[in-house]
This record gives C-alpha cells, sequence and structure tokens, in this order.
C-alpha cells in the first residue's frame, strides 16, 4: 500500500471556491484514502474500494 505522502489527493468539484467544508480522497489499488482538507495533521483513514464504490453510488444517487 501506498503512504499517505505518496498519494495523489483530490477535492470533489462540489467543493466550491472556498474549500472550507472538504474532504480529499486518494485512490489506489488497495483503497479509498481520505482526509480532512483543513487539518492534514489528522490521520487519515482507508477504505476497501468495494466500500467506496457504494457509498459514491449511494451519495451520487446512481
Amino acid at each position: 500500500m501506498s503512504t499517505t505522502e505518496d498519494l495523489d489527493w483530490f477535492k470533489s468539484s462540489y467543493s466550491g471556491s472556498e474549500g472550507d467544508n472538504c474532504v480529499e480522497v486518494a485512490l489506489d489499488a488497495e483503497a479509498a484514502h481520505v482526509r480532512d482538507s483543513k487539518d492534514l495533521g489528522r490521520d487519515s483513514f482507508a477504505v476497501a474500494p468495494g466500500a467506496w464504490a457504494a457509498f459514491t453510488a449511494h451519495v451520487s444517487g446512481s
């Protein structure tokens, strides 16, 4: 698995220009990593790719 420093983090397009209520996500082959973009000193957490896919499908209404 990648270290969090090696990951390519991105924010949702729904984050808006202010970026005040954002999470960042980074994907690799083993997990979807999630962190608070306002507090990068906190640890990120990881979920299995299938769980992340189910979550994003649910919140997008698909």
